[in-house]
């Protein structure tokens, strides 16, 4: 019989996966989750191909340790490259952002006109751009980077007059471009969802991975019986184990992860994953 009760495997290049953990905390709160955040080796967006794969393998190993019953590839530069690798290389079920939120803007566009925003390597990848047609060929796919949204998230600057602006220059090609469905392709983008919305307008549908990876990891691990039942089964309710791992500076992760998170963390553990 399978352990349901060990725990999700979560990682990202830093702490933007921490929007991911959000969603599937509101989903699956009986869950108990190890984060790790590759704060040393960060931006994982502008590396090659080559260096996400290898730190996608040397982040799985760790989480391995710890018994983990699936595991949340969080950050879209590295479910874009080293995903199929991750699946070869490893037994366990694993989840991406990429597919889960490909799926849901091919059922959200109503004129087949999809954008998608991201960092350079994911965009270069054209990961969105396969997995969309995937399910439908004919959908048209636009990629824009945007590079400088991580680093407006991680000052604070969410709905800023400098923000607006930004997002202005990187969206305006892609609302002439008549697109009606956004991907918010990396992990840092639902805090910018305002300042976003903004510039593209009400009529574009903006599609948050985050929230639809939570969805698939909680159909997966129903479909494995995978579940962990242990807070429905007991009237004595029990606060699900969280840890937190950052390969540099575990403060600064504590400070800006409590506002992605939205709600505090207090001990995140430095780890090396040489």
């Amino acid at each position: 019989m399978k352990n349901e009760k060990r725990p999700l495997g979560i990682f990202d290049s830093g702490i933007g996966g921490l929007t991911v953990l959000k969603e599937i905390i509101k989903l699956l709160p009986e869950e108990e989750t190890l984060y790790l955040g590759d704060t040393a080796r960060l931006p994982y967006g502008t590396k090659s191909e080559e260096t996400v794969i290898k730190y996608s393998i040397e982040n799985t190993r760790f989480l391995l340790k710890y018994n983990i019953k699936l595991l949340v590839v969080a950050c879209n530069t590295a479910s874009a490259v080293s995903l199929p690798v991750l699946r070869k290389e490893f037994s366990l079920p694993l989840i991406g952002v990429i597919e889960a939120g490909a799926r849901a803007a091919t059922k959200a566009t109503k004129n087949g006109r999809i954008g998608i925003i991201g960092t350079e390597t994911t965009i270069r990848s054209s990961a969105y751009t396969k997995a969309i047609k995937s399910v439908n060929p004919d959908i048209t796919v636009i990629g824009q980077p945007c590079p400088l949204f991580v680093p407006l998230v991680e000052e604070g600057w969410l709905n800023d007059d400098i923000t607006i602006s930004v997002a202005g220059r990187y969206l305006t090609s892609l609302r002439n471009d008549r697109i009606d469905t956004l991907v918010l392709g990396c992990t840092h983008y639902p805090l910018l969802k305002s300042a976003i919305q903004k510039v593209m307008g009400d009529g574009v549908r903006l599609i948050d991975s985050a929230e639809e990876t939570a969805s698939e990891v909680r159909e997966l691990l129903t479909n494995l019986g995978l579940i962990n039942l242990s807070g429905s089964e007991s009237d004595t309710k029990t606060t699900p184990v969280r840890r937190y791992f950052v390969t540099d500076v575990p403060v600064r992760f504590e400070e800006q992860g409590s506002r992605f998170l939205g709600e505090k963390i207090y001990k995140v553990d430095k780890v090396d994953l040489g």
